[in-house]
C-alpha cells in the first residue's frame, strides 16, 4: 500500500498585504481574544480584548459609530457657515465653491462660496469678507446649463439663470448639476417648474467684433506715455485695450459711457499719424491703431447712432462735437 504523499504547504496567491487591507476596510474583522503573558510559566497578566476594525462606511452600514459621523458632520457643516450672512431663521440648502460673472466695467469672475437657502440664491467671500451676489428665490425665472470656453479653450459648464427684471446672471459651481437639483425643488414652491435634467444652451460665439494690436496714450503724472497692447471690441458692447504685461485691462468703456468719438492729427509711436479718440464719461482716450477709420467706425457702430463720428483732417485739431 502507498503511503500518502507528505503534506506540502502552499502559499495562496490572494494572501497579499492588499488583500488584507481591502478586506479589514471593505468587511472589517472582529476580535475576541483572552490573552495571558506569563514569565517562567507563571501568569502575570491578563488581558480580555474585544475589538472591531473596519474600514468608516463598513462601520457606518452596520449600525457603529454612527452619532460620532453625525456629530462630526454637524460641526463640519457649522465650520463652512460660520461668518456667512444668512438671514433670522434662513435654513441653508446646498453649499459648495463656485464664482459669480460681474459686470460693472468689465466682466470678471470673482470667486467665493455659493450657498442656497430656502430664500435666496447667493454668492460669499470669506477673505475680504464681502457679498459679491444675491437673488430672492422669487426672482429666479429660469437656469439653464450654458456652455462656455475657458481661458485654456476648455468648455466648462456654467449655470444661467433668467431673473425677473430681464436681466441674467452666471455662475460657476464645483458641481453644477447638484446646485440645478437643489434650485429645481427650491422653485417648485414658488411656482417655478424646471426639467429634471438642465437645457444646454449652446456656446455662443465670443469672437470678437474687432481686435488687433492698438497703442494706448496712458495718462501720467509727468508726461503721457505711449503703450502697445491689444485692443478689442466685444460682441457685447465693450471696447477694450491691455497690454501684455497686465493682469487685466487698462481700458475697458461700455456703449453707454460713450459720448464722442474722432479722429485726429497727432504724432504716435509710429510716426506722425491720425488718432482715435473717445470721448467718455470720465475723460478721452487716446488710441492709435493701425487702421484708424475701421476703428472709428467700429467705435461708432458701438455707441450708436447718437454718438458724432468727427474726421479732423490732417492739419488741425478741431472738432464738433
Amino acid at each position: 500500500m502507498d503511503e500518502p504523499a507528505a503534506l506540502e504547504p502552499t502559499r495562496d496567491v490572494r494572501a497579499t498585504l492588499p488583500e488584507l487591507i481591502e478586506v479589514l476596510l471593505n468587511r472589517g474583522v472582529y476580535l475576541d481574544l483572552d490573552l495571558i503573558i506569563a514569565v517562567a510559566d507563571i501568569p502575570l497578566i491578563g488581558v480580555n480584548l474585544r475589538a472591531t476594525l473596519a474600514g468608516m462606511q463598513t462601520m457606518l452600514d452596520h449600525g457603529m459609530l454612527r452619532d460620532w459621523d453625525a456629530a462630526t458632520r454637524e460641526w463640519v457643516r457649522r465650520s463652512s457657515i460660520q461668518d456667512v450672512p444668512f438671514e433670522d431663521g434662513e435654513q441653508l440648502a446646498v453649499h459648495m465653491t463656485g464664482s459669480y460673472l460681474q459686470r460693472d466695467f468689465a466682466e470678471i469672475w470673482r470667486p467665493g462660496n455659493l450657498y442656497l437657502t430656502d430664500r435666496r440664491l447667493f454668492a460669499f467671500r470669506r477673505e475680504p469678507r464681502e457679498l459679491l451676489w444675491q437673488a430672492p428665490l422669487e426672482a429666479i425665472r429660469d437656469v439653464r446649463l450654458q456652455m462656455q470656453r475657458t481661458v485654456g479653450g476648455e468648455p466648462r459648464p456654467r449655470l444661467r439663470l433668467e431673473l425677473a427684471d430681464d436681466d441674467h446672471a452666471l455662475l460657476t459651481a464645483a458641481d453644477p448639476l447638484r446646485l440645478y437639483t437643489g434650485l429645481r425643488v427650491a422653485l417648485e414652491r414658488h411656482g417655478v417648474a424646471l426639467p429634471e435634467q438642465p437645457i444646454e444652451i449652446a456656446e455662443q460665439d465670443e469672437r470678437p467684433l474687432l481686435e488687433g494690436h492698438v497703442w494706448y496714450q496712458e495718462p501720467r503724472v509727468g508726461a503721457p506715455l505711449w503703450r502697445g497692447g491689444t485692443g478689442r471690441i466685444s460682441r457685447d458692447a465693450v471696447l477694450s485695450w491691455i497690454s501684455p504685461h497686465d493682469a487685466r485691462a487698462a481700458v475697458v468703456v461700455r456703449r453707454e459711457q460713450i459720448r464722442g468719438v474722432e479722429l485726429v492729427s497727432d504724432r504716435t509711436p509710429t510716426g506722425s499719424g491720425r488718432v482715435l479718440v473717445v470721448h467718455t464719461d470720465g475723460g478721452s482716450i487716446r488710441l492709435a491703431p493701425s487702421d484708424p477709420p475701421r476703428w472709428q467706425q467700429a467705435v461708432r457702430a458701438l455707441a450708436a447712432q447718437d454718438v458724432p463720428a468727427v474726421d479732423a483732417g490732417e492739419g488741425d485739431g478741431a472738432h464738433s462735437r
